[in-house]
């Protein structure tokens, strides 16, 4: 956490994230003609953005994209309960609203496990259901098998789709078909990719939420800090993280 309040310290770096906040999975050069300052200098500020993870990268042909991760924010706001959080949630509100322009979420966080831990975490129904929200996922996780996402206190499944890449411990990808309210099901069919990689004593997690249409229901991925804050509550302290999303149901 303080390295996120560090880097939100420095006016530029806000701007930066601001220029994120209105064009998702821009280049250094594209970020480059925001400012007036040389390449050097946004690599720079990028760099302790990215440190922060407070923004991600992805490679896309030649060209280094970033992308706004509004994680450590979300976590920031868990740890902080008092009137100090408010202005986060405000942050969080906004941040909503920009980022319908993108067809394509980025979400990134670190958990100290293991990669064949947080696999079972991502794939087992009972522990699922501990950080989405009571939704448990039922699947043999074979590549080309189809899964079923549903939740005791819902009358009908809440979502399916096809697991299309299979990979333990380290990648799986799946359609998905969301179907808990009549405009989300009107979305029709978008892709998930659980990334794990080790670092360390820790596991980095980059989950993708893409093949989403430009203005897209935001219930489809709006959820995601609160899960993966969840999941790192979880594997790291075997505790349940109480969100107002995990009250969906009740």
């Amino acid at each position: 956490m303080d390295e996120v309040f560090r880097a939100l310290a420095d006016p530029t770096r806000r701007a930066i994230l601001d220029a994120l906040f209105l064009e998702d999975g821009q280049s250094l050069g594209a970020l480059e003609t925001r400012f007036e300052m040389s390449r050097f200098g946004v690599m720079k500020h990028l760099g302790i953005l990215e440190d922060a993870r407070l923004v991600t990268t992805r490679r896309r042909g030649r060209e280094k994209l970033h992308f706004l991760n509004p994680v450590p924010i979300r976590l920031v706001h868990d740890r902080w309960t008092s009137k100090y959080a408010e202005p986060w949630v405000a942050a969080l509100s906004d941040l909503k609203t920009e980022l319908e322009r993108t067809v394509e979420k980025v979400f990134e966080i670190y958990i100290r496990t293991t990669p064949e831990r947080l696999w079972q975490a991502v794939t087992d129904s009972e522990i699922r259901s501990v950080y989405n929200f009571g939704n448990r996922i039922e699947s043999d996780f074979t590549e080309g098998s189809s899964y079923t996402q549903t939740n005791p206190k819902a009358n009908a499944p809440l979502g399916d789709g096809v697991n299309l890449v299979v990979d333990p411990p380290r990648k799986l990808v799946q359609s998905m078909h969301a179907r808990w309210s009549d405009e989300v099901e009107a979305e029709g069919t978008t892709r998930i990719t659980w990334d794990i990689e080790q670092v360390g004593d820790s596991c980095r997690l980059v989950v993708t939420h893409d093949e989403l249409r430009e203005g897209a229901n935001e219930e489809l991925y709006g959820g995601w800090p609160m899960i993966l804050s969840g999941l790192k509550t979880y594997l790291e302290t075997g505790e349940k993280l109480t969100t107002p999303g995990s009250l969906m149901y009740t």
